[in-house]
């Protein structure tokens, strides 16, 4: 059993090279025909060197065609990634745009709720689904600090703590379910809300 060996394409390089070999592959069998004609070989000995030439001019113009579709190909998948690029860039400046509007509407609501400084950072923290302790940590305060903080932070909102927090915010982010959604997902013999 002989071992696999593992085929890539040829390079544009390489096929220009094997191309240029055959076209004069193909050009010195021309000229041998030429001579053979001009000293009387015979037509066997002739017809197999034309048979040649046109094998190797066969061949050159393969990977000749070859190269250009080649080309053509990765002209137009150079574009198409400049297409997905674009797209990708707008799409990721729209949703910056997006979280900062996000961003801003929440600092807005916290100013209303007459927050401080400190707990708004602590808010924000929590709503980024940050623990008490790594909050602390990251603010480089005590635990008990952060606690209070949040206490506040409820108290002022007039809300239970930071699930009705985290609420309070993403509800009117997420999409309202329609009375057919909302039937699907019931368990079977419940009443759509």
């Amino acid at each position: 059993m002989s071992p696999t060996v593992e085929r890539r394409p040829l390079q544009g390089s390489e096929r220009g090279v094997i191309a240029s070999v055959l076209l004069l592959i193909a050009l010195l069998v021309v000229m041998d025909v030429v001579g053979d004609l001009r000293q009387g070989a015979s037509a066997w000995h002739v017809a197999l060197e034309i048979l040649a030439a046109g094998l190797a001019l066969l061949g050159a113009t393969h990977l000749l065609r070859s190269t250009l579709r080649l080309r053509r190909r990765l002209v137009r998948q150079a574009e198409d990634l400049s297409q997905v690029r674009a797209q990708a860039a707008a799409w990721q400046q729209q949703a910056r745009r997006h979280v900062e509007g996000l961003s801003h509407s929440i600092d807005v609501q916290l100013d209303g709720w007459r927050l401080s400084p400190a707990e708004k950072e602590v808010s924000f923290l929590l709503l980024k689904g940050l623990g008490l302790r790594e909050i602390a940590d990251l603010r480089g305060t005590h635990e008990k600090t952060v606690r209070a903080q949040s206490a506040s932070i409820y108290a002022k909102a007039g809300l239970a703590g930071r699930s009705e927090l985290a609420a309070f915010f993403l509800e009117d982010l997420l999409v309202p379910r329609t009375a057919a959604d909302a039937e699907i997902s019931l368990p079977a013999g419940q009443p759509a809300p």
